[in-house]
């Protein structure tokens, strides 16, 4: 009974998914879901790339937690279009999901964006399952959490077009092997994108937001 009412949702997940990656394709925007665990920088980046993108092109975030508006707060003070979606009202669930995405399209002028970024809450397993009707999903991790997080969380990695590496300024303070990381992202998503970056210290941001230009630019 349980695996066919998850089969149920996720179904009716995708067919929502569907509709918003047709509505956003109309309106010729370019959605990423930007996906990691806790801590891993995801909003760092987002202010970083979001400063790098404008105001060569409008950037709308749809901004996921569980609670607080922390991280819309800090996304807003980058002149981006912002809402948010507190899945504590759902009863704290542990990914975005499709209706929700839906419900607040409607809050963004979708005839004026360029970009849209979906902030997923920070999980490494259950947002994995829920397609939100993107075009390109990204995956963050940190030189903090070690080289493993892709053979520990394969279903995450597998589907990612890009894998972000984040604090690379940590790297002389700490022992990990950027190139074993690499080959376990081989090993569980070969098509996936590397970025090797700081959103501190900005070393790296300007390769992977020109590779981002480039695929929102295409789509238009």
């Amino acid at each position: 009974m349980e695996i066919k009412v998850l089969k149920e949702v996720l179904g009716a997940n995708e067919l929502i998914a569907q509709e918003i990656n047709a509505l956003l394709s109309e309106n010729r925007i370019f959605a990423v879901n930007m996906m990691s665990s806790p801590g891993s920088g995801k909003t760092t980046i987002l202010e970083k790339t979001i400063e790098m993108l404008m105001p060569e092109l409008n950037v709308g975030v749809i901004a996921g937690d569980v609670a607080t508006t922390r991280d819309a707060e800090r996304l807003s003070k980058c002149n981006a279009s912002v809402v948010q979606i507190d899945t504590d009202t759902f009863g704290g669930a542990c990914h975005l999901e499709a209706q929700w995405v839906k419900r607040v399209l409607p809050s963004f002028d979708l005839k004026k964006l360029d970009v849209l970024f979906i902030e997923n809450i920070g999980n490494l397993i259950c947002p994995s399952g829920y397609n939100l009707g993107q075009h390109m999903k990204v995956v963050v991790v940190s030189v903090t959490e070690g080289e493993d997080k892709p053979i520990k969380y394969p279903a995450m990695f597998s589907m990612a077009h890009v894998v972000i590496v984040n604090k690379i300024d940590l790297l002389p303070h700490l022992d990990y092997d950027i190139a074993k990381l690499r080959g376990h992202v081989d090993n569980v998503a070969g098509n996936s994108k590397v970025f090797e970056l700081s959103a501190r210290s900005g070393e790296g941001m300007e390769k992977w937001v020109d590779w981002l230009k480039l695929q929102a630019k295409e789509f238009k």
